[in-house]
């Protein structure tokens, strides 16, 4: 991706949040001279990869393959240490999803997650079970789901559409896609998981790179959640 591109899409969210309302932590603005002056304090948001992530999952075409996140919130994915009374073991993301943009079939292995719809227009959910030896999608069975505590039941590919304020769980090994219906505008989402560790837990059919190459046409206006210099001092 163009970082150019980057930078558009992150202005673009700034705005769709400021117009929704949903504030975002301080650091969210943080310019690079702003991180290369941090030190240690700022520890927990470089290890755990929160923030910016923007992607188009290497395919070239962000507006119809892609998705803005900025990760609030997340544990150290594969910490051992059970001892760190302050160490979390959940996560949550804010999600922008454009009309019609997809976000391409994938599962987790370990992580459960909750998809909300908390604002804008209609999300469509797209869902599969994975097959439980080969990992390949299972065009056969049915996929049930709870959509805010309700079961729901639909056929191997079938779509959950979510409203404002509806939400579903998806457990690990449940195939999903997901897109903003056309007509109602950008969507915003989120997502509370178990930790997010996008470097492990990620199973896109067809494989499909998570992080894109950057292209540095233009200076990053906001740092990438993979981009953090070290600590100042």
């Amino acid at each position: 991706m163009k970082r150019s591109l980057i930078n558009a899409k992150i202005r673009e969210a700034l705005e769709f949040c400021r117009w929704q309302n949903f504030h975002l932590p301080k650091w969210a603005t943080w310019s690079p001279a702003d991180w290369a002056a941090a030190g240690h304090e700022a520890d927990e948001v470089r290890e755990c990869q929160l923030g910016w992530d923007v992607t188009d999952f290497g395919k070239g075409d962000y507006d119809r393959l892609g998705l803005a996140i900025f990760t609030i919130r997340n544990g150290r994915p594969g910490a051992a240490d059970k001892s760190d009374p302050t160490a979390k073991d959940y996560c949550e993301k804010l999600l922008l999803v454009g009309e019609e943009q997809i976000t391409p079939r994938h599962f987790h292995w370990t992580k459960m997650e909750d998809i909300i719809n908390r604002a804008g227009g209609k999300l469509v959910i797209q869902l599969w079970n994975a097959e439980a030896k080969t990992e390949q999608l299972d065009e056969q069975n049915e996929v049930t789901v709870s959509v805010d505590g309700i079961k729901q039941t639909v056929p191997a590919g079938g779509k959950i559409v979510l409203e404002p304020g509806d939400s579903i769980t998806l457990p690990p090994y449940c195939y999903h896609l997901f897109y903003a219906a056309a007509g109602g505008g950008m969507v915003l989402c989120g997502e509370v998981s178990r930790v997010n560790d996008d470097e492990n837990d990620n199973r896109f059919l067809p494989e499909l790179p998570r992080f894109p190459s950057i292209e540095e046409d233009e200076k990053p206006l906001h740092l990438l959640c993979n981009e953090y210099p070290p600590a100042a001092g």
